[in-house]
């Protein structure tokens, strides 16, 4: 009975996260659109940078409200204090995983998926970066 309360949190967090991700990435695609629209050769290096910066910091938030979900739920389920849900959910979803805190055998298996989730998705935001980077870069040849 136990795995089957961890399996379905599990599903719930993994749906929303996944949801969370492509809502966000779909805002910042019609962005990025928006803010090359017409010509793309007709950008200076400054207003490229900003654009970068202004994509990654949007990237860096998406990815910390993921870790604010999780967390929440954290908080809920299994710690007393935000700082430990967070601090626990940060770790797990970097991969970083120091074991200083750790999840109730209860809801033990949540970590590891936060942590294959974090890879993942993290993963398809730098995808993301790198092909709008690209589509920047070779605006030039």
């Amino acid at each position: 009975m136990l795995l089957i309360h961890q399996l379905g949190a599990a599903f719930v967090l993994v749906m929303l996260t996944l949801w969370l991700q492509s809502g966000g990435m779909a805002t910042l695609i019609t962005w990025a659109r928006r803010a090359v629209a017409g010509d793309i050769h007709k950008l200076g290096p400054l207003h490229i940078a900003v654009l970068v910066v202004r994509l990654t910091m949007a990237l860096i938030a998406l990815q910390g409200l993921q870790v604010l979900l999780w967390a929440c739920c954290y908080r809920w389920l299994c710690f007393p204090s935000w700082a430990s849900a967070l601090y626990f959910s940060a770790s797990s979803y970097a991969t970083v995983g120091y074991g200083d805190i750790i999840l109730p055998s209860k809801w033990r298996l949540l970590g590891p998926i936060e942590s294959i989730l974090g890879v993942l998705i993290c993963g398809v935001s730098v995808s993301l970066l790198v092909a709008i980077v690209t589509r920047l870069v070779g605006r030039e040849g």
